[in-house]
């Protein structure tokens, strides 16, 4: 077939789907979403060539982004790059987590989960998150979708099973409240209708930069409220029809969780040469961006080890007030805050999310007292616990949350900073950890 035979083959083949499409728009809402639900098919049982996991090599990563590069140009979404790859500043952060699909050791689908940092979601530029936010909780937004062309009429049989990776992860690992999304028009209605995504309060965008100016629709779903909303709509259905069973009881045999020593609430995994491989060497990511996020990226990856690799930016002495003096470091773990007032003996239950070397971000279930010494312990992971004395030094009362600072670390918890601050990745935390080990308590 010729270029010319071929191309008049895919214009025709898209007038027809449009055409499609548009026919489809004509049957009522409900007609449309049943539709949608007739097609899903999350088979209990995949097959075991099938591996889900966090994309965290070299080789994962790249055929990740080359995926994600080639759904986006087919799809109108961005103009080819010379690297082939579709690598952004998100997918440079230790908040982002590409997840991927492997069949038969070939990457045939990937989907990355933003979590909310000092450089915000590719969405929020465009979109409005206020709502979102006043429900409280963490929010990550699901991009970069790409699905290998020859399993893209397979009933999802990639697509169901990254899905149930990414919820189970968000729900069990990555400590997520909310999900939020940026998709085109005509693919809105398969996250409202299967997932039941609510699309958020400025609907339709006719130009949305970070797709090459393609329009976009935004919606979230609260994974808090889901599970009631899929037993309610799929409970009673056959096996591979039931997404309330699918998501929130399946185990799957495919899905490769992380392990963590500690209670982290992210993976990251990119080393100080990965950064330099896709960003400076591959791509051109580093080097366009802004002076601010340059300064942003260094406050991030406050390493000597990772700072050769970063664009330069500001000087040393100007960025100062966008730094922390102490990096913070994300986690979510239990605690107890023991206090006396006033004579009475008060405990109060914590759940941290955030530390330092010498304080932690908790809320608290009731009020408790600022300013005030008490005995804090605790749970870092399933056998790493530490006690210290602690104040609570500033509230934000109406949502519980208290700043806390420490008097003196015990070991438990040096140990614990110490292995955050001697890397940044799974294998670093790992290496950190069996160092630690030998450590004399």
């Amino acid at each position: 077939m010729s270029h010319v035979e071929h191309s008049r083959g895919s214009d025709s083949k898209r007038l027809f789907h449009q055409s499609l499409r548009k026919l489809f728009s004509f049957f009522p809402r409900a007609v449309r979403f049943a539709i949608y639900r007739s097609f899903v098919d999350g088979d209990p049982k995949p097959d075991e060539r099938l591996v889900l996991k966090i994309a965290e090599t070299k080789e994962e990563l790249e055929a990740c982004f080359s995926l994600l590069h080639d759904a986006y140009v087919s799809s109108g979404f961005m103009l080819p790059d010379p690297s082939g790859m579709r690598a952004t500043i998100y997918h440079a952060l230790p908040t982002t987590t590409t997840l991927c699909a492997k069949f038969d050791g070939e990457v045939v689908g990937t989907i990355s989960l933003i979590r909310d940092s000092v450089f915000g979601f590719p969405l929020q530029a465009i979109f409005d998150l206020r709502q979102v936010r006043a429900k409280g909780g963490k929010i990550a937004e699901v991009s970069a979708l790409a699905v290998h062309p020859k399993f893209r009429k397979t009933g999802g049989t990639i697509l169901f099973p990254l899905m149930k990776f990414m919820y189970q992860y968000c729900t069990t690992f990555f400590d997520t409240r909310h999900l939020v999304i940026a998709v085109n028009p005509n693919r809105i209605e398969m996250y409202e209708s299967l997932l039941f995504f609510q699309r958020l309060t400025e609907n339709t965008v006719a130009n949305y930069d970070f797709a090459n100016g393609a329009p976009a629709v935004g919606a979230s779903l609260d994974l808090g409220e889901a599970p009631a909303i899929y037993k309610k709509v799929y409970n009673g259905k056959s096996a591979r029809k039931n997404l309330y069973h699918y998501f929130t009881k399946l185990k799957l045999k495919n899905i490769i969780l992380p392990g963590r020593r500690y209670f982290m609430t992210n993976d990251p995994v990119m080393t100080p040469e990965l950064l330099d491989y896709f960003f400076n060497q591959r791509t051109r990511v580093f080097a366009d961006l802004e002076e601010r996020d340059k300064t942003l990226l260094h406050s991030i990856y406050d390493l000597p080890q990772y700072k050769e690799h970063l664009p330069i930016g500001f000087s040393d002495s100007e960025p100062s007030k966008f730094l922390r003096q102490h990096q913070r470091y994300s986690f979510k773990c239990a605690g107890i805050f023991n206090v006396e007032v006033e004579g009475q003996n008060e405990v109060h239950e914590l759940t941290v999310f955030e530390c330092s070397e010498y304080g932690f971000l908790a809320r608290s279930k009731t009020p408790l007292a600022t300013q005030i010494w008490g005995n804090a312990v605790i749970q870092l992971g399933k056998s790493e616990r530490s006690r210290f004395k602690a104040q609570a030094v500033g509230a934000k009362k109406d949502a519980g949350f208290y700043g806390f600072k420490l008097v003196e670390p015990d070991l438990a918890w040096r140990k614990f900073v110490s292995a955050l601050q001697s890397g940044q990745t799974h294998e670093d935390m790992a290496n950190a950890t069996q160092f630690l080990r030998s450590w004399q308590d």
